[in-house]
């Protein structure tokens, strides 16, 4: 995974607070939420939107056992090669119980134009 050049669309480091590898132009990391930019304005700060959500309910009956669970993020690209795999969380319910998950896409613009070669930034 290539994090690319400084400035780049797509380059990548790590959140000095949860270690979690996030987008170089992110001014709150979107995992832990703590402030990483103060230096930005505002509206490149703002100038992100959601272009995917989705959220879901698991209940599991009163009888029978337990369920597990694995929550698996796949990303792909057009062609429908897969670019990572993830497993973002596992757990069990037992009856009675109930899990929400939510899933969100937040897409910011850029004014980078570059395309990166087929080895580049695509995660």
């Amino acid at each position: 995974m290539s994090n690319g050049r400084p400035g780049e669309a797509g380059a990548t480091r790590v959140c000095p607070h949860c270690k979690t590898t996030i987008l170089q132009s992110a001014t709150i990391c979107p995992s832990c939420r703590h402030y990483l930019r103060f230096d930005a304005p505002a509206s490149v700060a703002g100038a992100s939107t959601n272009a995917l959500q989705v959220e879901g309910t698991i209940r599991h009956p009163a009888e029978g056992g337990a369920w597990e669970y694995s929550v698996v993020l796949v990303v792909r690209d057009e062609e429908g090669k897969e670019l990572n795999r993830q497993v973002v969380g596992v757990g069990a319910l037992f009856g009675g119980d109930e899990r929400s998950f939510s899933l969100t896409v937040e897409i910011t613009p850029t004014h980078d134009t570059r395309r990166p070669g087929k080895r580049g930034l695509r995660h």
